[in-house]
């Protein structure tokens, strides 16, 4: 499975999207356009994403762009797994 997939996945379990996200494409915008996207979600995908991927997240290696859309997310997460 490639890292949009796994991403998705993480996505649409955290913020209970039924298998919404797994539809996004890597333009799809999230923050702001998605409503299940607030704070807290924010959180919780990012706290997912460490469990799932292994890596940590420090404070300051995450901003508003990162979650701008599906293929910054992706983008983001495989800056950190390389």
């Amino acid at each position: 499975m490639d890292i949009k997939q796994q991403v998705l996945q993480v996505v649409d379990e955290v913020l209970a999207l039924n298998g919404r996200a797994l539809a996004f494409e890597l333009d799809t915008p999230l923050l702001g356009a998605v409503p299940e996207l607030d704070s807290m979600a924010v959180v919780g995908v990012i706290n997912l994403l460490e469990e799932r991927f292994g890596f940590y997240v420090e404070d300051d290696d995450i901003d508003g762009s990162t979650f701008a859309t599906v293929g910054s997310l992706v983008a983001f997460v495989s800056g950190k797994l390389r």
